[in-house]
């Protein structure tokens, strides 16, 4: 991890709260919000370098804009001020190889999970070479012999696991994730974890961005953790964590670290 993989300079968003002539003006000019044309700021001035092959954690309370920073980093938003730079170009919208894990299911209900799979294989001609690439990215995620299943018939975590599939399938430089495990049982998620760790082990040059609520999940996952303010919002923290995998959360590092996260987070007791 020695250069720059993405830069974010005085990156702003905001969204505008109506027009002039909204026709749910009140008699004193301004609108239902009662900030007449005011936009709302979402995101200010957010200055931020990440290097390739790290593995960055977003925190912070609901609705401060880590999904819309992932958003932009991704090319599917534009920001009202500022520039997104990925290896030193201007982001102007979505790339191929930056790939984007929502947290809604993506998987199409009509193909087999190979066959989802194999959608990010497009480039290779072979239709039987396509599908023995996407059984190789399934036994990745520990999904061996479901290739020829429908989506439904899997669990919530087998599911996102063929997600996932898909994803390191289109072999990315920068693979984004929008609290890909929110929806998913405890014992879960902590399979899911230690898969994604190990996972990044194996594609050392892969940089992945990933927005979570859960700090105990950042702590084990990242190797950077960054925790936004409330809106307008900036970055309050970022921390690198420089303990080796496997981690557990007693350890001495981790824990102090943990206490500083809910201090952040305004939560001043662990619970």
């Amino acid at each position: 991890m020695s250069k720059n993989k993405i830069r974010l300079d005085e990156v702003t968003v905001s969204y505008g709260n109506g027009h002039s002539n909204s026709r749910f003006k009140f008699w004193n000019g301004r609108g239902r919000n009662g900030n007449g044309n005011k936009p709302k700021v979402i995101l200010e001035e957010i200055n931020l370098e990440i290097q390739a092959g790290e593995f960055v954690c977003f925190l912070g309370h609901s609705g401060c804009g880590k999904s819309t920073l992932l958003q932009i980093i991704a090319g599917f938003k534009r920001p009202s001020k500022g520039t997104v730079w990925i290896d030193d170009t201007v982001v102007n919208g979505p790339r191929a190889d930056h790939v984007f894990v929502f947290q809604e299911g993506a998987l199409f209900p009509w193909l087999t999970i190979a066959e989802n799979v194999a959608l990010a294989l497009r480039a290779l001609k072979d239709p039987k070479e396509r599908l023995a690439k996407a059984e190789y990215y399934l036994d990745l995620v520990a999904l061996e012999g479901v290739g020829g299943h429908y989506p439904y018939m899997l669990s919530g975590g087998m599911r996102q696991r063929a997600e996932i599939a898909r994803a390191l399938a289109a072999e990315p430089e920068i693979l984004l994730m929008d609290e890909p495990f929110s929806g998913l049982d405890y014992l879960t998620r902590l399979q899911l974890r230690e898969e994604m760790v190990n996972l990044h082990m194996m594609l050392p040059e892969t940089t992945i961005l990933f927005v979570t609520h859960d700090i105990d999940e950042a702590l084990q996952l990242s190797n950077r953790l960054i925790i936004l303010t409330d809106p307008p919002a900036k970055i309050k923290c970022c921390r690198t964590i420089d303990v080796s995998h496997p981690r557990t959360l007693t350890h001495p590092t981790l824990s102090e670290m943990r206490s500083l996260i809910y201090h952040n987070l305004g939560v001043h007791t662990a619970i």
